[in-house]
């Protein structure tokens, strides 16, 4: 059908062509200077002129050629083609004693070889020009036939057709296949990946399925891993929730969507009653949590925004971020340490924060281990100063982020947060404001942690440095965890600590593995895994309750409320003024154990093993100097 409508397009253009050349051949004959009876004469045959080259072209194959393929030969087939019309045509005037000049049919001869050889080339050189954009566009094959892919495929179709051609879809639904989506096939499932990129030339998969669960995920990337393909991904859940998936949203597979985890279901209206319309401060607003914690709220239009943090380079960044989405929010950064108890109170007093989540804490396991000093006056007094200045501000809610690491801790940080919590609850009790804790576990991606860390590691060409192949941590994304923090913050009703359902603890070793992959290398071949031994201060496995607390279900799934012993009160405050005064680091560990009993107990079982282990088992690395002394290149919690 198609070849038939492209050999009537020609014709077309032949006829046009035949009929147009006697006159332009009178023009150039008589420069310009024409004898209206020439004129007459060609119009009176001029309908015997066209039929006769047409039909000659005909015989001679000129609309049953492959012009897209025309060479030098088909060239030659225009020239015969045109001289035998052309003698035809001059013979019948001479029978009919048409009065014409030889010379337009010289010129005429010429010029019909001219335009119709240019016609043919116009048709090779515009195939090429296709075969080129084809050649130089992607073949695209979309994994997932639904909402997300449709809407993937409907923006390749109409705006990046001239760069991305789209081969077919890929579904596990059955009932899908060979059905026709925007014009292409879905041609089957995930186990038919390989052998359909070979067959239709396939160089870029685009996994369009962002309710896909990790282990899901990490089955469908070893299939497409395995032709050699581009792979991009959909984003997860917590990047969609603003609205549709574009292309410009597609990215590399990351270790974040390998470790996708179950939609979190909230209740937007109740954290927006909470926020909206009200004065938010966010201390530590410049870190991973903290700046998160700004995007999600910018969201819900709160009548204030304030950006508190000791870092003036992060708080600009993240309120340049929001003054370029939320032009219309009122942003107030401050550079201030929450350890500055008169600097505080005045933003305090000045502000008149409504809401307050404070994120701003020391969390580096090594290095506070070795400067607990600094844990104390960051942690527990950073926390009580921000604290105090809330209640006498008048503040409703306050929200502080704990973590894992204060259940049994065994590392300093993990003391001074445990201690933070028990400073909120014991103003809580003596406060019109809500205090509250919630405790999680690792963000990926947050500063610090094992993701960038192991990347970094991996652009070198390795070793990934590990301490030791058991270790296990709880990981979430940062979206997902500032969320929860949110709804955590309307279920407070005062002194409680919350807890996050993190799921199942994930090995450290497989996330490495999964990164190596990721990166397109062979883990033990291109990049080695070594493991340097515990440090001080370091757990295998975290915990996110102990056996003797337990938890209360709340009416939000995936949050908890930990049934903390209640604390001597005079004692507790005793401790602290105990710690306020201490100067040396055995001292602070020795009063840290009696605010925290759990932290002594937990210590001694722990720290043996790292002291030993770090003592047997110090690795070199390239550079020389011992594993053990680099924070940079062990697992930071």
């Amino acid at each position: 059908m198609r070849r038939r409508m492209v050999s009537l397009c020609l014709l077309l253009v032949d006829a046009a062509i035949v009929a147009f050349v006697p006159f332009i051949a009178l023009y150039l004959r008589f420069e310009g200077t024409v004898d209206n009876r020439y004129f007459e004469l060609i119009f009176k045959y001029l309908p015997e002129i066209v039929l006769i080259r047409l039909a000659i072209f005909y015989l001679f194959g000129l609309y049953q050629r492959l012009w897209r393929y025309a060479s030098i030969h088909e060239l030659l087939g225009i020239i015969f083609a045109v001289t035998i019309s052309s003698l035809v045509i001059s013979v019948y005037m001479n029978i009919i004693s048409a009065n014409i000049p030889r010379s337009i049919s010289i010129i005429s001869w010429l010029l019909v070889i001219i335009l119709v050889g240019a016609s043919r080339l116009f048709i090779r050189i515009l195939h090429f020009i296709r075969q080129k954009q084809q050649e130089e566009s992607s073949h695209i094959l979309i994994v997932g036939a639904g909402d997300a892919g449709a809407m993937i495929a409907r923006e390749i179709n109409q705006r990046y057709c001239d760069t991305k051609k789209l081969i077919g879809f890929i579904d596990d639904d059955k009932y899908k296949h060979n059905q026709m989506l925007f014009g292409v096939k879905i041609l089957g499932d995930s186990q038919d990946i390989t052998p359909i990129a070979a067959k239709y030339k396939v160089n870029e998969i685009i996994i369009a399925i962002p309710s896909l669960s990790g282990s899901q995920l990490r089955e469908i990337i070893r299939g497409c891993k395995k032709t050699g393909c581009t792979v991009k991904i959909v984003p997860g859940i917590y990047e969609l929730m603003e609205g549709k998936v574009t292309v410009n949203q597609l990215r590399d597979v990351d270790l974040e969507d390998l470790l996708r985890r179950e939609p979190v279901t909230l209740d937007l209206e109740q954290i927006a009653s909470c926020l909206t319309g009200k004065r938010v401060l966010i201390t530590g607003a410049g870190g991973s949590i903290g700046s998160e914690l700004c995007r999600q709220i910018a969201k819900l239009s709160p009548s204030e925004l304030a950006l508190l943090g000791k870092g003036e380079n992060s708080i600009y960044e993240i309120d340049r971020e929001l003054r370029e989405k939320y032009s219309g929010l009122t942003i107030k950064p401050i550079i201030a340490d929450v350890r500055d108890k008169n600097r505080i109170n005045d933003i305090f007093t000045r502000l008149k924060p409504e809401v307050i989540f404070h994120a701003a804490a020391h969390k580096h396991v090594p290095l506070m281990e070795s400067q607990p000093v600094e844990a104390v006056r960051n942690n527990i007094f950073g926390t009580k100063t921000v604290a105090e200045a809330a209640d006498k501000a008048g503040t409703g809610i306050f929200i502080m982020i704990s973590t894992d690491k204060a259940v049994n801790p065994t590392s300093v940080m993990g003391a001074t947060k445990r201690v933070a919590e028990l400073v909120i609850q014991n103003i809580n009790s003596v406060s019109n404001t809500r205090f509250a804790a919630v405790r999680f576990g690792n963000v990926l991606g947050s500063r610090g942690s094992v993701v960038p860390l192991f990347k970094k590691q991996i652009a070198k060409g390795g070793p990934i440095t590990i301490t030791h192949p058991d270790m296990k941590r709880y990981f979430m994304t940062i979206p997902e965890a500032t969320q929860l923090v949110l709804q955590a913050g309307t279920l407070a009703s005062g002194g409680e600590v919350f807890v996050l359902d993190m799921g199942e603890p994930v090995k450290i070793v497989d996330m490495a593995s999964d990164l190596i992959e990721l990166s397109g290398l062979e883990r033990g071949q291109d990049i080695e895994i070594k493991f340097t031994g515990l440090r001080p201060g370091e757990k295998l496995f975290e915990e996110l309750l102990t056996a003797e607390e337990g938890t209360t279900s709340t009416k939000h799934e995936k949050i908890f409320v930990a049934n903390l012993k209640s604390v001597d009160v005079q004692q507790f405050q005793m401790g602290l003024e105990d710690l306020r005064r201490a100067s040396s680091s055995e001292e602070i560990i020795s009063i840290l154990g009696k605010l925290v009993p759990s932290y002594y107990k937990a210590r001694e079982k722990y720290c043996d093993v790292c002291i030993n282990t770090a003592k047997s088992d110090v690795k070199v690395d390239p550079t020389g100097v011992p594993v053990q002394q680099q924070a940079e290149h062990t697992f930071a919690s």
